[in-house]
């Protein structure tokens, strides 16, 4: 890598529907939306789904990738896209999987 490269990450590729589908296939309750993978989680209490987006919060910040999330009593939903791929990415499914182990 060029000195002028250096310091910029690589830009993530967008997957085409192929290849969305066999990770989807790969993950337990995650859907596709449009660009979006998405799921809900139900957790035993309000504080339990406070403590699971804090969770979520310092996995999506150690892969540099942050979901949507959206909280309503005790169910957290995540939403996951690569906005710098215009769509899906293996990071969206990458974080998926870790998400799922952190629900675990």
């Amino acid at each position: 890598m060029g000195r002028e490269n250096a310091g910029m990450a690589k830009r993530p590729e967008r997957l085409d529907d192929p290849a969305i589908e066999a990770r989807l296939a790969e993950l337990t309750g995650w859907s596709r939306a449009g660009d979006e993978i998405r799921k809900e989680y139900d957790r035993v209490s309000f504080p339990d789904a406070i403590a699971f987006v804090v969770a979520i919060g310092f996995l999506a910040e150690a892969a540099n990738h942050h979901p949507d999330i959206d909280i309503r009593w005790r169910t957290v939903h995540v939403a996951l896209t690569t906005h710098d791929a215009g769509g899906l990415s293996v990071l969206d499914f990458d974080l998926a999987g870790r998400i799922d182990e952190a629900a675990a």
